[in-house]
């Protein structure tokens, strides 16, 4: 059988990072930047109030309480020229510009708030409550490069800086589809012999949560003639297609049958449990990256985690490998096939300890959905002893 780190390096060396393409900043969250991203100018630009207040001169403070003529105003967004002469006050907000000769300004708090005079009862040394130009970010200065995933924060330094439009790896299209004569819709009554679809649900939410775009397809039955139309159809919103189910050695394997004799993609044993029969390989004019993954509900997201999670990343422009680990504890034995590297599902605890949950057969998801952690035993381990540390991958 092949090794999981074979399968996922043919996978990762045939995959490639997505085209870069320009979006507004609007669609841009989530996207990895494809360009380095500097200020044109110094943030913030000028001299501004940190807080609601009053703008003097620090020595004229030095002494308190002291009483000053306020002799102005001056807002956010004022373009005015202002300035404050000794023994003089002037009132400001928070973000205006700070008058020329105060080099400090007082908080309103620390006053009696008064509008034509102030009375101050708490000195403040020189450049409190000023922000000063250049304090964040200097002319010139990069403030984001490549490579860089796009969130909320990184969303608004770019927009800070002046950007409309940025140049971005974009998220993959994922079409997910399930295939399986027995399936039905969730909410719909249940035939004899059937069972709710769950693994398209699963992987299409994997896949989000991975940061691509998931789309969830309508699932097929058994007939690879059926499964190739519904593949055509889906391809062109496509830049990586997910199936689960008909990748096994038994008959009404509609995903075998149907891509086994194009050559593009193999279907293989890889010595892991759950999970053993996987596929993989490209379809289409454009070469799109299917992924074949095992029917059984475990084993496909399992699947997931080690092989497609992978890909995403390296087709957002991300570093990618393996899954991290981290060593824990386990609680209570294990027992794991000889030649085949387990993944059992575990409940990690912040205590650093690590335990399985009940039910670790490839169908049982409501185990898996108790679980956060893979507890990795390696294949040539075959019996690891309560309080051996082991390997375990966050879920």
């Amino acid at each position: 059988m092949k090794s999981v780190d074979a399968h996922l390096a043919d996978i990762l060396a045939t995959v490639r990072p997505l085209a870069p393409l320009e979006l507004e900043l609007e669609r841009a969250l989530g996207t990895t930047l494809a360009e380095e991203v500097s200020a044109p100018l110094p943030l913030p630009p000028f001299d501004n109030s940190a807080m609601d207040g009053y703008a003097v001169r620090a020595e004229d403070i030095a002494e308190v309480p002291v009483t000053l003529p306020v002799i102005d105003d001056v807002a956010a967004g004022s373009d005015e020229l202002r300035a404050v002469g000794p023994g003089h006050a002037v009132r400001i907000m928070t973000g205006a510009p700070v008058p020329a000769g105060a080099d400090t300004v007082v908080p309103v708090e620390w006053t009696d708030g008064g509008t034509a005079s102030v009375r101050i009862e708490r000195t403040a040394a020189p450049g409190n409550a000023i922000r000063r130009a250049g304090e964040d970010v200097q002319a010139g200065e990069l403030v984001l490069a490549p490579g860089t995933v796009i969130g909320p924060a990184q969303l608004g330094i770019i927009a800070g800086v002046g950007r409309r439009r940025v140049r971005v790896r974009p998220r993959p299209r994922v079409v997910v589809l399930a295939t399986g004569a027995e399936l039905v819709e969730p909410g719909l009554p249940l035939g004899p012999g059937q069972i709710w679809d769950s693994n398209s649900f699963t992987l299409t939410a994997a896949v989000r949560e991975a940061g691509a775009e998931g789309f969830r397809a309508d699932t097929v039955g058994d007939d690879p003639a059926v499964f190739l139309d519904q593949l055509d159809a889906q391809l062109v919103r496509a830049d990586a297609v997910i199936t689960s189910g008909g990748v096994s050695m038994g008959a009404y394997e509609p995903v075998k049958e149907a891509l086994g004799p194009l050559g593009t993609v193999r279907f293989e044993k890889v010595a892991m449990q759950p999970g053993m029969p996987q596929g993989f390989g490209v379809v289409g004019e454009d070469q799109v990256p299917i992924f074949a993954l095992p029917g059984n509900p475990v084993s496909s997201y399992v699947s997931f985690m080690l092989f497609v999670r992978p890909a995403l990343r390296k087709m957002c422009g991300l570093p990618a490998g393996p899954p991290e680990t981290q060593t824990a504890h386990v609680i209570g034995a294990l027992r794991s096939p000889q030649g085949r590297r387990s993944f059992l599902r575990g409940t990690l605890a912040s205590d650093g300890t690590v335990s399985p949950v009940r039910g670790q057969g490839s169908h049982q998801l409501a185990a898996l959905a108790s679980a956060n952690a893979l507890i990795v035993v390696p294949e040539d381990v075959t019996e690891v002893p309560s309080g051996t540390a082991v390997e375990v991958i966050r879920l």
